[in-house]
């Protein structure tokens, strides 16, 4: 394969099949079960179990229905705070917003597009009713600071680990330190069933109220393991539950979790190998930083550019070469909806990185040839530039 071709043929993302989705699927149909908790749901509740410890593991529609029943099962409503990133995806604040909750926004790190433990305190009033936590790129927040914020003034601690599949803090897997956890497996997550997600149940205390809002506020799970001689509705609920077509294909993945995150840290990796010297020298932008106490599950490599100016040039030499490199997030509390209803702070962290991040290709079938054309391309872009000067 030529440079030119391999240029040609990066997009940001290909989704992973692994060989055995389509033979999963199969017998999902050929056991006359599709719907919901069927034999593959419970084969990936138990992985989960088993290789994370999630104490209860409810495979959901998306990585938005898991953030929204956890909003429910808090009792979120109108006049109650919580506490999130300014610096994440739309899902996390709809979830609670749609509960009629007031979001206060804190700011990131400057390092890192984590939430800032530190500036979180002083965020707290008598109303807030939850701390919502994004572990960005898959990479931890720091979870100790957190959780004591949380148990010093009984507020629940909601972790969306949307990118945190197979990430740690401190040795412990992310998805088990607040009372509620949403993971995501959209086709750009490390795995994937298309749309899917899991909402971890943490706290004993809303395990039976959680599989009821999932069954669409119905007692309909407890039938079925024969506790009651018929069910009703008995809680307001929606329609989480997935497909156990879905179940398949994502139990494939799990099968393969350890070779899937084997190769995406490899391509983690060669980026940073090959970029790092590159930020040295010219200074147009940063390569990641991994805190001490969190491990890194491969899912992102991000540039920090020097300037949003340096973004869009970048961006474009990138497509230029037929390579699909894309920004993130906009901070919600500039956006057109929120805009009006924060409470005016500046949160600088989040802008600069609304206005500055770049992400790279990575998905399993990255070769490292495509890498190296990649990193060459931006080497290139770098020396175009201070020649410029």
């Amino acid at each position: 394969m030529t440079k030119e071709n391999v240029r040609k043929s990066i997009p940001f993302n290909k989704p992973y099949l692994q060989g055995r989705e389509l033979l999963y699927i199969a017998e999902a149909v050929a056991s006359g079960k599709i719907s919901g908790d069927g034999l593959f749901t419970k084969k990936c509740s138990d992985f989960f179990r088993e290789r994370f410890g999630f104490r209860q593991p409810l495979l959901t529609t998306s990585c938005t229905d898991a953030l929204e029943m956890a909003a429910l099962l808090l009792d979120i409503s109108e006049g109650d705070e919580v506490i999130l990133p300014s610096y994440t995806f739309v899902s996390t604040a709809n979830a609670f917003v749609l509960r009629g909750a007031k979001l206060v926004f804190a700011d990131s790190e400057s390092a890192h597009p984590n939430i800032d433990a530190a500036l979180i305190e002083p965020l707290i009033s008598s109303k807030t009713k939850a701390i919502v936590v994004v572990h960005y790129a898959g990479v931890a927040c720091d979870m100790k600071a957190i959780g004591e914020l949380g148990s010093r003034y009984g507020i629940a601690i909601v972790e969306d680990a949307a990118q945190a599949i197979d990430s740690y803090f401190d040795g412990r897997p992310l998805g088990t330190f607040g009372a509620l956890a949403a993971f995501s497996f959209h086709e750009t997550k490390n795995v994937i069933s298309g749309e899917g997600g899991l909402l971890c149940v943490n706290d004993d205390a809303l395990s039976l109220r959680a599989e009821i809002i999932r069954e669409k506020g119905t007692n309909r799970a407890a039938f079925f393991r024969g506790e009651i001689d018929k069910y009703g509705w008995v809680d307001i609920g929606s329609s989480f539950l997935p497909s156990d077509i879905i179940a398949a294909y994502l139990y494939a993945q799990l099968e393969q979790l350890d070779e899937i995150q084997r190769r995406r840290k490899e391509i983690w990796e060669s980026y940073r190998r090959l970029l790092e010297p590159v930020a040295a020298e010219f200074r147009l932008f940063s390569i990641p930083a991994i805190p001490r106490y969190a491990t890194n599950n491969g899912h992102m490599f991000y540039l920090v550019c020097q300037s949003a100016d340096v973004r869009a040039r970048l961006l474009a030499h990138l497509k230029e070469q037929g390579i699909h490199a894309v920004f993130h997030y906009l901070s919600l509390h500039k956006s057109s909806f929120y805009a009006a209803k924060h409470d005016g702070r500046e949160l600088p962290n989040a802008d600069r990185f609304s206005d500055c991040l770049v992400r790279l290709p990575l998905y399993f079938e990255l070769t490292d040839s495509q890498i190296a054309a990649i990193s060459d391309a931006i080497h290139r872009f770098c020396l175009h530039d201070s020649e410029q000067k």
